[in-house]
């Protein structure tokens, strides 16, 4: 409601002033005026303090890309606010949005610099976040007069998916970069030990190891082998979000799970030198080609924060296109719950790729009831599901896929060493 209207108060304070103005005079009733004087008074100062401006107000975001569990300052400006004692703001709720005060109301005097109240906003869950929308009412000075409350249009901000504690020291099962932390089987210009061999025309001078040669009367040298970096590729899947999620800090559903460790991974191969991708199936089709830095980090993290959930309509497992080369490492983060991402998995690995799974799904995890299904029903239902769910982990162990649950730091050190051993035995080209 825009507009300067009078309010409640100065209604009651004019006509019980002039109430007991008339009974006063009516009756002879000294007292009566006396006793009534002040509301009087008080309505006659908020009608000399009408503002006569036409405030204009809008909000903003102190900051607009935040992580998971970061806050930021949600602020209120307006101009024109000549004659504003007091303004009173209340955001309303959203999901995975947290507020404080937690009731999204404030309020506070307008002073001569004009500030207005400001509200404190937290995301909770990576994803792009629409703020609810504030209503704000202003107060002429004396409570005279309310304009508003109008309502502003909630301001939008991005949650980027907060990294899981994530560490591995395990190599790269094919490095076949240029330069990179991981150690190469071929010898080259590194710092690993290879061995020490006798000289050979083009070695480097500094390379010689004297102790080995006094010894042997004949000149040796120190070989190392080169250090190389990977390609990773991220498989993500967005099919479907299976479980409930609390945002930070509550109950973490399949997507939950899967973003975070893929957030984490990331960070971690992106710090070591080697090149990532990232390929989401699902509505969206998210896809990042492989690069290395901080800068391209941050693309991988937007990715991740602006996928959208849900199958295609024309879903099938020769169409996911990931463009993987030799020697990438396939990470696959999924609750293995879609036949296409058991068909594209089993896929990569018949191609000879390092291919290990990460199992996203939650324990707990529980399917949502449509209305008007017996819960009964709905329970066995869900247990055939993960019946076949378990054979289809068989299937890709058997294979020679690997399946962990992701248990954050060390989840896959174990799966990707037995990977490096693999790699390093003599392999029967397919015909």
């Amino acid at each position: 409601m825009d507009g300067w209207r009078p309010t409640a108060a100065l209604g009651r304070a004019l006509g019980l002033g002039g109430l007991g103005t008339a009974v006063a005079v009516l009756f002879g009733e000294p007292v009566i005026m006396v006793l009534t004087a002040p509301f009087l008074l008080l309505g006659a100062l908020g009608l000399v303090h009408r503002p006569r401006s036409a405030p204009r107000l809008s909000t903003s975001l102190d900051h607009v890309l935040l992580h998971e569990g970061q806050g930021t300052t949600s602020r209120l400006h307006g101009e024109d606010l000549a004659g504003v004692e007091h303004a009173t703001r209340l955001a309303a709720a959203v999901p995975h949005v947290a507020l404080q005060p937690s009731s999204g109301r404030v309020g506070r005097l307008v002073g001569s610099d004009g500030e207005l109240p400001a509200l404190e906003v937290g995301p909770r869950r990576f994803g792009r976040r629409q703020l609810g929308a504030d209503a704000v009412a202003l107060t002429s000075r004396w409570a005279g007069y309310r304009w508003g409350p109008v309502i502003l249009v909630g301001s939008q901000l991005q949650a980027l998916p907060v990294r899981a504690p994530f560490d591995s020291r395990a190599e790269a099962p094919q490095p076949l970069g240029l330069v990179g932390a991981h150690r190469s089987r071929r010898p080259g210009e590194g710092t690993e030990l290879a061995s020490i061999r006798p000289f050979q025309t083009g070695d480097r001078l500094r390379r010689i190891h004297w102790r080995v040669s006094l010894r042997s009367d004949a000149l040796h040298v120190v070989s190392t082998r080169g250090e190389e970096d990977s390609a990773v590729l991220l498989l993500v899947d967005a099919l479907a979000d299976h479980g409930r999620s609390g945002g930070l800090g509550g109950e973490a559903s399949s997507l939950d799970v899967s973003v975070r460790a893929a957030a984490a991974v990331a960070e971690h191969h992106v710090r070591v030198g080697d090149r990532v991708g990232l390929r989401v199936v699902g509505t969206g089709g998210e896809s990042v080609g492989y690069g290395t830095g901080q800068r391209h980090l941050q693309v991988l993290l937007g990715r991740l924060a602006g996928l959208q959930v849900g199958t295609p309509r024309a879903m099938e497992a020769d169409r996911v296109q990931l463009r993987a080369e030799a020697g990438t490492v396939v990470i696959v983060l999924s609750p293995m719950l879609s036949e296409v991402m058991a068909s594209v998995t089993a896929t990569l690995v018949r191609r000879g790729l390092p291919v290990l799974v990460v199992d996203t799904l939650p324990e707990d995890a529980a399917p949502a009831v449509v209305e008007g299904t017996e819960p009964a029903i709905a329970a066995l239902a869900w247990r055939m599901r993960r019946v076949e769910r378990r054979e289809v982990l068989d299937r890709l162990a058997a294979l020679g896929c690997p399946v962990v649950p992701w248990r954050g730091p060390g989840t896959l050190d174990d799966v990707l060493r037995r990977l490096a051993r693999r790699a390093q035995l003599p392999q029967v080209p397919a015909r």
